[in-house]
Formats: structure tokens, sequence, C-alpha cells
């Protein structure tokens, strides 16, 4: 076959070819933008879509975006949850878009599901929205299967439940507001101890969280998980609210924008709380809070924010009470046995951020925090087992300063064809407390015995590395972490002051795979290795080797949006823990609690009926068990087995919005060998607002709708009553608030 060869059939096709492609590189282009809402703050997360080529990215959280392969006159739709879809059409390739969302009605069709966002952090933030809180002790329960419970008049930070943990009061989650540890290492009542008490709810921005130990930038106390909470940068409106309730229940608030231009935003919020409860001994708990923030837009787009807050808050407690002395008609289900128990406590806090942008792929985060804190606490757990004359009361007491920084570095780049984001940072705590104390007292006045009193000087250094490579479809988030302490404590009860000192190293691997398999679907793979510290008293006691236990954890997970208004997550985990020796403040002794393991899944749905009405509810179980023990004597106290919580809500109809809410915790073993049982229980809340007018809001809250009788925290615990000549072990509890009604108003202006 002969072959004829044309040179200008040739040379025509070199040209068509060399035009096409140098047609592509001149009109495809990188178009750039910022995204900001109706007052002019930066929107992170935006889903920015290209119409014609179905590539799409995500805001920053300075609003910025960019995407590639855009031609001139081709369209970009950019979609938030909560606000109007936009569009433009690309005129003028060279051009900084500043693109504007103005709010509208929530729509979870505007959920997307991608590795560039966490979907789940999305969905909190959406249920913060539909049912905003309204009390500190309402805060952590935004996070999907997390319990807490108050037993102690109101004032003391509330105990906390977490897959399968009995967390007491922080020991395994790491909370922040603002980039701030909330957490107390070598707390005089618990390690870890969280009081969230200072955080004015209606100042909360955002709220993201995640199970486990996975994040390399997160470190002590994250076992179970983190939460951390924003506040706002700035209001949406002025407002002053006044609420009203059963069992003197009164809470005023005011919340009012000082500072409102481009650059430049500033508020204070002021809260003050007083509430007697139930009980035959009234709480007389009394709290204020006072916060104020200023944030500032540089001209290059950095941002700077400053926040002061106090709180101050006193209050007396029935405290716990045994089951035989209700039983036995000896008190009522709201009486007391020592009604001298209380306490007070409050905590100053400075917080300064500063996020630069040093380049178009470089960012520095920096976050410096001080914090002074005073702590006082009476309790009476055991009433006369130990001392059958005076009692068994005891107080624990500390004055604290904490203050330490934080910082990372975020680099964005590319491996061949793949984007690649390399983080690093490192930070610093120092936490020193003075005549941290446990001691034996009687009716909260006369000092009987110092059984332990010491000064504490704890220092945290923390270094972190983190890389994530996006291959196609699929992030590869790898990490590690350093933790380095040094534990020093001063023994005022010895002659000589007598101080020791240690120190100890720990380093937490990280490794997560998320893989997109359409634009509706997301499954997940997260392992990673965690701790948290112990007590710097445990640290020096004799034979506390494994002074840094670790945590192991995998989470198997999916994250799919079933429909346009249909949105279901759940995911399949597991834990190890190593040997660990706990300081019960209580006591002041250490108590070894061997190796662990739980296991089990979460559930998650959420879904919209109509435009002003969301159904939703988190399924929870856990299998948690001691492994060196025998079948039958393994169980862990108080881990929770079964949780579910949820409800229906209404949002902007018609002036109203409205929410039916329940928790649901099953009976769980309350010692090691379930012979003791804590029963549990399920609990609903209704709320109702109406917009009179546009300043005007009327409301109404009622908690225990059904009034049921329910326990809200409760102990396996020996004690002995006065007319007792035996101690008995058995069900120890602090009743829940029955049917409880309050009213509000509100003004806005």
């Amino acid at each position: 076959m002969k072959i004829i060869f044309s040179y200008s059939a040739f040379a025509k096709a070199v040209l068509f070819i060399a035009f096409f492609f140098s047609t592509q590189f001149i009109v495809a282009h990188t178009i750039t933008g910022f995204i900001k809402d109706s007052n002019g703050q930066p929107l992170k997360d935006v889903y920015v879509l290209h119409m014609k080529s179905g590539t799409h990215t995500h805001s920053n959280a300075k609003g910025f975006f960019t995407i590639d392969n855009v031609e001139q006159e081709e369209e970009l739709k950019f979609s938030h949850i909560g606000y109007e879809a936009s569009s433009i059409v690309v005129t003028n390739p060279k051009d900084i878009l500043q693109i504007t969302l103005n709010p509208s009605s929530l729509d979870l069709d505007a959920i997307t599901i991608s590795n560039d966002v966490e979907t789940l952090n999305v969905l909190a933030n959406v249920d913060l929205q539909i049912n905003p809180v309204t009390s500190s002790q309402e805060i952590l329960r935004t996070v999907p299967g997390l319990f807490i419970g108050q037993h102690a008049g109101g004032g003391k930070a509330e105990q906390i439940f977490l897959r399968g943990f009995d967390i007491d009061h922080g020991t395994d989650i790491a909370i922040n507001v603002d980039g701030m540890p909330v957490n107390m290492v070598s707390h005089a009542h618990g390690q870890g101890y969280a009081d969230l008490h200072f955080l004015i709810p209606e100042t909360i921005n955002n709220i993201s969280y995640g199970v486990g130990s996975y994040d390399e930038s997160v470190g002590n106390f994250a076992t179970a998980g983190h939460v951390d909470f924003k506040t706002k940068s700035y209001l949406d409106e002025s407002k002053i609210s006044v609420e009203i309730g059963d069992f003197n229940h009164q809470r005023y608030l005011g919340l009012v924008q000082l500072v409102d231009n481009a650059h430049t935003t500033a508020y204070v919020a002021t809260e003050y709380l007083t509430f007697d409860g139930p009980y035959d001994s009234p709480q007389n708990f009394d709290r204020i809070n006072l916060f104020g923030k200023l944030h500032h837009t540089t001209d290059s787009g950095n941002r700077l924010s400053l926040s002061l807050s106090h709180f101050d808050s006193e209050w007396d407690a029935s405290g716990q009470i045994p089951q035989r002395a209700v039983d036995s008609g000896l008190i009522d289900r709201f009486g007391a046995i020592d009604d001298t128990e209380g306490g007070s406590t409050s905590r100053t806090n400075i917080v300064l951020n500063y996020d630069m942008d040093i380049s178009d792929k470089e960012q520095l985060e920096t976050t410096m925090f001080y914090s002074h804190y005073d702590f006082l606490l009476y309790s009476n757990f055991t009433f006369f087992l130990e001392d059958p004359i005076n009692g068994d009361q005891i107080q624990q007491q500390e004055s604290r300063d904490m203050a330490g920084f934080k910082t990372k570095y975020t680099y964005d780049t590319q491996l061949g064809a793949n984007d690649l984001s390399l983080t690093a940072g490192f930070g610093l705590r120092n936490d020193r407390t003075d005549a941290s104390g446990l001691s034996r007292t009687l009716n909260r006045r006369t000092v009987l015995e110092d059984i332990q009193l010491g000064d504490i000087n704890e220092t945290n250094s923390s270094l972190f590395v983190g890389a994530e490579l996006s291959v196609n479809k699929l992030l590869i988030d790898a990490g590690l972490r350093l933790e380095r302490f040094k534990f020093v404590y001063k023994d005022a009860l010895t002659e000589t002051f007598d101080t020791q000192s240690q120190t100890a190293t720990a380093l937490l691997p990280k490794l997560n795979f998320n893989y997109e398999v359409n634009d509706n679907v997301k499954v997940y793979l997260h392992n990673g290795v965690g701790m948290h510290s112990n007590d710097t008293r445990v640290v020096l006691e004799n034979g506390a080797d494994d002074i840094l236990p670790k945590s192991y954890g995998s989470d198997l997970g999916t994250i799919w949006k079933a429909s346009d208004n249909l949105v279901v997550n759940g995911a399949l985990w597991y834990l190890f823990l190593e040997q660990e020796f706990v300081y019960v403040g209580d006591a002041g002794i250490v108590e070894p609690s061997g190796e662990t393991e739980r296991y089990g899944f979460d559930l998650g749905v959420k879904y919209q009926l109509t435009d002003f009405l969301f159904l939703d509810t988190n399924l929870n179980y856990a299998h948690a068990r001691a492994i060196n023990e025998p079948d039958g004597a393994d169980y862990i106290p108080l881990a929770p087995e079964f949780t579910s919580t949820g409800g229906i809500s209404l949002k902007n109809y018609k002036r109203f919005n409205a929410g039916l809410r329940y928790r649901y915790i099953g009976d769980r073993a309350a010692n090691e060998d379930n012979s003791i049982v804590a029963e549990g229980y399920f609990v609903a809340d209704f709320n109702v607002n109406y917009d009179l007018t546009d300043n005007l809001r009327l409301g109404m809250a009622v908690q225990n709708l059904f009034d049921v009788e329910w326990n809200e925290t409760q102990f396996a615990t020996e004690s002995r009553l006065a007319s007792e000549a035996q101690s008995v072990e058995e069900i120890h509890f602090t009743p829940g608030t029955p049917l409880f009604i309050r009213g509000s108003i509100q003004y806005r202006f």
C-alpha cells in the first residue's frame, strides 16, 4: 500500500493543534476572589462551583477562594447553608472577585460532601442556629453523643459522658475557647477539670469537634475527643433579655455592639444568673459573666482579635444523697444529708489571636492566653463513714495562674499534579497553683485536718507536623505530635517544704484517609494515638512509672447525603487505653485503672421536612470493659452503653421558632461487677419563641416536659449515716430537675 504524504495537510494540522492549545492557555484562567456576608465579614466554607466543568472549591477562613481552568463568560455559583445562593459570569479573568452573600432560611440542600469541608461540624453549627443554647450547661450538649450531668449546686463543672467514658469533669476530652484551653491540669478536684461557665452562650459563633485523637493539632486530654468553641467577631444585632422561671430562676443578658466598620468591630456582653433549684435546701446559686471582644482586619487582610472575660459564682449544694435515705423516709428526693456543701469559683481570661497570610501559599495562626482562676469546693460523699463525730466533709481549693501560646504554620504547594498542604506548630503552657489542697472540714467553717497542701508548677511544651495530600478524590492526612511535660510540686505539709520534680515525653502519630466516593458520599478511616496527662501528685508518687499512658483508636465511617434534604453519618470505632494512674482529688489518693478497651458505633440522621421544619436524631452505642479483669467483674463504672439525642425543630415560620428535644441514656453499671446499676432516663424539653415585632421577642421554655423522675448523676458509694452502725454501698444520686417553666422577653436593636 502506498501512502501519499501531503506537507500542506500536515502543516495545517500542526497549526490547528498549536492554535488549540495556545487558545486554551490564553483563555483558561485561575479565578480568585473573596466572599463576605452582608456585614462585610469573611465567610468560610462557601461552595464555589464552576458550572461548565463541575469542578469546585471552598473559601478559607479569610473568605478567599481560587479555582482553575475558568474561561471568560463562564459562570461560577456560590452557596453556603444559611445564605442565598449567588452566581456570577466571569467578564474579566484578571479581576479579583468580591462576592457578597445575603442571609436566608436554612436549607440542607446547601450542605456539601467534600474533603475540603468538615461536614459534621457544619451540621453541628446548623443545630446551633436551629436550636440556640441559652445556658452554659447546654453548650456541650450540641456535640452528638455527649451527655452532661450536674451534681453540686450548679457552680461546679459538669460531669461529662462520651463514647463509653465517664470523663468526670474533662479528663478525656480537650476543650478550647478561641484557642485557649479550658481544661485544668493537676486540679484540686480532678484532672482535666473543664469549667465552661465563663462562656456566655449567645457569644458563640462556631463549634467544631472531633471524636477520638486523630488531629495532630490537638494534644493533651483528647482521648475520647475534643471540642473547640469560637466566639463571634461581631454581633448581628444588639440585644437585652430577661428570663424568669420556677425555683427562683432569673437570667439577665445584655449584648451591645460598640464599633462596627469595615476594618474594626467591638462588642461587650454580660450575664447574670440566679437559681435556687427544687431542693429543700436552696442552692442560692449566683453567677455573673462579663465578656468583651475587639476584632480588627488590616488592609492586607490579616486578622487580630482580643477578648477579655471574667466570671464569678458561688452556690450552696444539697449534694448527692443515698437511695436508702429516701426509701426510709428520712429525706425526700430533694432533701439533703449535709446541706452545708457548696463553693465558689472565678476565672479571668485574656486571649489574643492573630492570623496572617505570609504569602498566597503561607498562613500563620497564633494564639496567646492568660487566665487567673480561684476555686473553693465543699463536699461530703460518705457522710459519717470516716469520722462518726464531725462527719466527712472535705474542702478542696486552689489559686491558679495559667499562661501560654500556640502557633500553627501552613504551606500549600503541589506534589506533581496533586495538592499538598504542610503544617507545623508548637505551643507552650505553664500552670502554677498556690496552696492547692485537700482538707477535712466541719460545716464549711472549721478546718479539722490538712490532708494535702502544696504548690504545683506544671509546664507542657508541644510540637507537631502534618501533611495533607490530595490524590484525585483521596485525601491522606498524616501527622506526628510530641508532648513534653515537667512536673514540680512543693509539699507544704513537710517541715522542709520538700520539692519534687519529674519530666515525661509522649510521641503521638496520626494517619487518616478520606475518600469522596461521589458528590454525595464520603468514607473515612481515621487512626491515631492520644493521651491525657496525670496529676502532678500522681507523677511524683513512688511506682507511678507510666505517667503518660496512651490511647490507640480507629474510626471507620461515612457521610452520605441521601437526598437534597437528608444527611446520614455513621461510624464504627475502637479505642484501647494503656495502664494509667488516676488522682482521686476527693480522697487525695492514687488509683490504678489498668488497661481498658471500648468499641461501638455512632449514627446520626438530619432531615429537613419543609423549608422551616427539621428533624434529627443521634444513636450511640459503646461497649466498655477492663481487659485484665475476669468476665463479670470487668465493667467500667458509669460508662454509658447506649445514648440517644434528637428532636424536631421549627425555624422562622410566621415569626415562630420552636423545638422539642429529647435525650436518653440507658441503664449502666455503677460498679465493676454490675451488681449496682445506675438507672437510665428519658427527658424531653420544649421551647417556643414568637417575634411580636422585628425588635421584640417573647419566649417560653419547659424543661422535663413530661415531669419524669430522673437522676441527673449517680455513683456507687460506700457511706454511713449518723444513725447507722455499719456502712452501706449503694447508689447515691443528685435528682434531676422536675417540670420547670421559664419565660423570657428579648429586645433587639
